[in-house]
């Protein structure tokens, strides 16, 4: 496929996967059309970069499907002058959405080697706010605490206590939490001190690795 290619099988996944949908954030819309999502992927699977499911990126990670990533995106609510923490970088796509909406995007990454991969592509595509740091995911990353807006893109047993810690009065976190094989969508909201909890369907995603995840 070339470039010309490319740009049109984006924007058929941006009407036909997210728009479809019901995502109507004209800033996510623009973002998901924008971002070349097969500089995200091996290149092997560049030619199913805009189907609708998750791929393969090497050492057992994946991106995401378009549409989660669209969806736990709107979850978030993200203002312009947020920050915005991302636990588990992959190869960065998640990252670079956040990134056209956000202030300021910090991405935390166990695997030294796909944290590595998520700062070449975002520097690929020119994602410039973006912080990606190698760590434990589970403990969030207290350093820029506290965050308007967190996402967890890996499975736990339940949403990690100090990222609830880390987030801002206000702020939301989006996190799949349930078994390792099958996860419910969850949205927390920090409100006046209290923390309130919703849930938004099922979904499935790699285990979350770490003190407060899963064993490796």
């Amino acid at each position: 496929m070339d470039e010309e290619e490319y740009t049109r099988a984006r924007r058929r996944m941006v009407e036909r996967q997210i728009e479809a949908r019901g995502i109507s954030d004209p800033r996510i819309l623009k973002a998901m059309e924008e971002i070349p999502r097969h500089l995200f992927v091996p290149e092997t699977y560049r030619s199913a970069a805009y189907d609708d499911g998750p791929l393969p990126i090497g050492h057992g990670q994946t991106i995401s499907q378009p549409y989660i990533v669209a969806l736990m995106t709107d979850m978030l609510d993200i203002g312009p002058d947020d920050r915005v923490l991302e636990i588990g970088a992959g190869s960065g796509y998640q990252a670079a959405i956040l990134g056209r909406l956000a202030r300021e995007v910090v991405t935390v990454e166990r695997l030294p080697d796909i944290a590595a991969l998520a700062r070449r592509n975002l520097g690929t595509v020119g994602v410039s706010n973006v912080m990606v740091v190698e760590g434990n995911g589970t403990l969030g990353y207290a350093d820029r605490a506290p965050y308007q807006g967190i996402i967890v893109t890996a499975a736990a047993p339940d949403v990690p206590r100090p990222l609830i810690d880390q987030l801002a009065e206000g702020g939301r976190l989006v996190a799949p939490v349930g078994s390792k094989g099958l996860q419910v969508l969850e949205k927390v909201v920090k409100k006046d001190g209290r923390i309130i909890r919703t849930s938004h369907g099922g979904v499935m995603f790699v285990p979350l690795i770490g003190d407060h995840g899963w064993e490796e």
